[in-house]
């Protein structure tokens, strides 16, 4: 009797459950931890599995759980929110199965178009189109940021331009980025025209008042933003204002010429002479200050005791100012 009891209660249970998922149809939402989407609008269909009866599905489906703004924009969905969305919908949440995570992290699908795409496609298009010289070459001043395409699908096409900047060393590259033939946006990159230019470099550490020779200086190409100077030379001879590493690309601040010799001390007796066409005069002086070649000096004539300003020749005599 009581195996025959056991049956039928078995039987009675298996009815009675049969019977309550006939009257109350059973929502199972299966959920990733994770998941990219298409749309801006995010749907609970497009987020987790759903199943169970064809009708709760359908109806579930089609509720929103909210929008991505940006293609950055991330949504962050918990088995809480879902159960509030569903029971607005007249699902209760004991018709309601979760498995899988307990939230799901919600993104836009989307693909990353690198910055060094859009340098590859100025590069090519400013050769084209940019006027160059031979000693000069467009670099590149301001690299163009990483784009970011809402969708994974869909053709995509760029079209470059030139635009002006009211510079002729300066170059502005724009690119637009086009998804199935609409305008998504654009990316700029920045060229300056440089020069290759003969330039001159410490061979090694150089001391203040340093003259320098081809043993301590080497020459060089370097990139200028201003071509070489016509007639240029190596600073042979000048001398350092101050140390220099060694490496260094050497300017004109940094190097002042060598003085030459002072011929004329002060304090000494010089030749005062002064020649003009039919007659010559000679006189004897004293050097008031140090001169060299070239300078002009205060010279008292010895005759007259009266102070005169002469310029120095190389010979060591002086010529009154007239």
């Amino acid at each position: 009797m009581k195996i025959k009891y056991n049956v039928i209660l078995i039987a009675l249970l298996i009815t009675t459950a049969q019977t309550a998922a006939g009257e109350n149809p059973v929502l199972e939402v299966c959920l990733p931890p994770e998941i990219a989407v298409k749309e801006n609008t995010v749907l609970l269909r497009d987020i987790a599995k759903l199943s169970g009866d064809e009708t709760l599905t359908e109806k579930a489906g089609q509720i929103t759980l909210g929008q991505l703004l940006t293609s950055q924009q991330q949504l962050t969905v918990d088995r809480q929110m879902i159960s509030g969305r569903l029971a607005c919908n007249g699902i209760v949440a004991s018709r309601v199965i979760f498995s899988g995570a307990e939230k799901v992290t919600v993104k836009q699908q989307r693909q990353v178009i690198k910055s060094a795409k859009f340098v590859e496609l100025a590069d090519a298009f400013l050769k084209k189109e940019a006027s160059q010289t031979a000693d000069g070459q467009w670099c590149l001043v301001r690299t163009p940021k990483d784009f970011v395409v809402s969708s994974t699908e869909g053709d995509i096409s760029f079209t470059p331009h030139l635009l002006q900047t009211g510079s002729p060393n300066q170059a502005l590259v724009q690119i637009t980025v086009f998804v199935d033939g609409k305008e998504a946006g654009m990316q700029e990159a920045v060229y300056r025209l440089k020069y290759n230019s003969s330039t001159a470099i410490t061979a090694m550490d150089i001391p203040a008042g340093t003259v320098l020779s081809v043993d301590n200086v080497r020459i060089g190409k370097m990139l200028s933003d201003n071509p070489e100077p016509a007639g240029w030379k190596p600073p042979y001879g000048f001398i350092t204002r101050r140390r220099l590493p060694a490496d260094t690309a050497l300017t004109s601040e940094m190097l002042a010429a060598v003085k030459p010799p002072v011929v004329v001390e002060k304090n000494k007796t010089v030749i005062i002479h002064f020649e003009n066409p039919g007659f010559m005069i000679t006189a004897i002086g004293k050097a008031m200050q140090d001169g060299r070649s070239g300078e002009y000096i205060k010279i008292k004539n010895i005759s007259s005791q009266k102070t005169i300003i002469a310029k120095v020749n190389q010979d060591g005599t002086v010529e009154p100012v007239l």
